[in-house]
């Protein structure tokens, strides 16, 4: 949470909305906030990096509004707080890349000793217990259609170096996609914040497309929700939220807009001709009972819950069940 929105604005004004932003997520009862002030601003220099002091005394600026919030709440939660600027692209690589740099050690140190100097310029050392994280990469990231794996060996360095800091841990962006085996990796090895979201909306997208295909062999043509084609034409009328971030020839970029891991569809699902889409789906499975034979064609996860008895055989239970698949895979990385 930061200037990102407001970083076509001159530090300044950039800083006085990000105030007001973290103000009203704390006010809000929000408990686990990430300070990234990682991005330029209008004002700052174009030639140059960002420095790590100059984000670090930015970060503070906006904790210390956190914390001056909780003061007049009085409130009785204390939030807790993530810092770093190893911060992956919203979404997950817009091109394909031949690998993904593990953050240095050096690089890690020196953002928690920058934020350390800084605090305490600001006076607000003793608040340091409230910063709980600091975001790394780990070497995970995913494209259009790659995911890079999780590797312990290559993350080795950074993640020994947590080690002199004991009340810290790291935070992993772009998790989604990883094997349920690398996940738990990665919180044993200290990255204990796993951060997901396409994964979760992509195998909701998965669960949906899965009940379309079974509607067009159960469902007369001009009883179909459609949902599939419904949610193409959508797509295509309103582009702003995929155009930037899908690349290639056209057919590559229609299979994108379908399949792709940044699952940039998402933002369409709650557009009302989908929402429309959806809830015709919904209601043509209401009048009827998927065959198991289909079932195991399109949902076969499900389809062995449902025959074990532990999940009953309606459309909406078998998407919800879809994308708690996922879920499952992060309490596996936790030991849950």
């Amino acid at each position: 949470m930061g200037p990102l929105t407001f970083r076509n604005l001159p530090e300044e004004e950039a800083m006085e909305k990000a105030k007001v932003l973290v103000r009203e997520y704390v006010k809000a009862g929000f408990t686990k906030i990430h300070l990234d002030t990682s991005m330029k601003l209008e004002s700052d220099a174009k030639n140059q990096p960002l420095s790590t002091k100059i984000v670090a005394k930015r970060g503070a600026a906006l904790y210390q509004v956190c914390m001056e919030t909780l003061r007049q709440i009085d409130s009785k939660v204390q939030p807790v707080f993530i810092i770093g600027s190893e911060v992956p692209i919203p979404g997950g690589a817009t091109e394909a890349e031949e690998g993904i740099s593990v953050t240095k050690v050096t690089d890690f140190i020196d953002t928690v000793e920058t934020y350390q100097r800084v605090f305490d310029e600001y006076g607000l050392l003793d608040t340091w217990e409230n910063i709980v994280a600091v975001v790394v990469q780990p070497g995970v990231e995913f494209g259009d259609s790659q995911v890079f794996p999780y590797d312990r060996e290559e993350a080795k360095d950074l993640c020994d170096s947590l080690k002199a800091y004991p009340s810290l841990v790291f935070e992993g962006h772009s998790t989604d996609y990883q094997t349920k085996e690398n996940l738990r990796e990665m919180v044993e090895d200290g990255v204990a914040i796993l951060k997901v979201g396409p994964a979760l909306t992509f195998r909701l997208r998965e669960a949906l497309f899965s009940l379309s295909f079974m509607e067009k062999e159960l469902i007369p043509r001009e009883k179909c929700a459609c949902f599939i084609e419904v949610l193409e034409e959508v797509m295509l009328a309103q582009p702003e939220n995929w155009i930037h971030h899908y690349h290639g020839t056209d057919e590559e970029i229609a299979l994108a807009r379908k399949y792709s891991y940044s699952d940039r569809c998402r933002y369409y699902l709650s557009n009302a001709q989908v929402q429309k889409a959806i809830d015709q789906l919904f209601h043509n499975f209401d009048k009827i009972t998927i065959p198991l034979n289909l079932m195991h064609q399109y949902m076969p996860n499900q389809y062995e819950k449902v025959i074990r008895g532990e999940l009953k055989n309606e459309a909406r239970l078998l998407v919800y069940d879809a994308v708690l698949d996922v879920v499952a895979t992060y309490e596996y990385a936790i030991k849950r």
